[in-house]
């Protein structure tokens, strides 16, 4: 049977001395592997601590690596300890206030506007001059 793991136990092991990752929900004891790793430790132990599926996948790992990779398996994440992803909150300044909405939305049209107004100014000038 499986051994399943908390995520908070998986926070724990996060140095060169006891290394754990999560990739595609199972849980890697990299320890042993992180002097040995192409990339460096250093790679291997920034990936502690979260889901490392994506910076797994986005390096682009060969199948070797992948079947390198189940000598390390240890067990299986718990899916219901894993903690919600946060969401980028922007700052309240970055909204538009209630008395002021859409005052962001003109200023931003005005710096489109102004540029091109001044552009067909230039034009109308010089086709002006260009007659005489």
């Amino acid at each position: 049977m499986t051994k399943l793991h908390a995520f908070n136990d998986l926070l724990e092991h996060n140095n060169k001395d006891d290394c754990w990752l999560l990739i595609s929900g199972k849980v890697y004891d990299v320890t042993s592997f992180l002097d040995d790793h192409p990339g460096g430790d250093e790679v291997l132990l920034t990936a502690t601590g979260k889901d490392a599926t994506d910076d797994f996948e986005d390096v682009g790992h060969s199948d070797d690596a992948r079947e390198m990779l189940k000598k390390y398996f240890i067990g299986e994440i718990d899916s219901s300890t894993i903690p919600a992803e946060r969401k980028h909150t922007p700052p309240p300044s970055a909204t538009p206030s209630a008395g002021g909405q859409g005052s962001g939305n003109s200023w931003k049209l005005l710096q489109f506007l102004l540029p091109l107004l001044i552009l067909v100014a230039a034009l109308a000038f010089r086709s002006f001059y260009q007659k005489e």
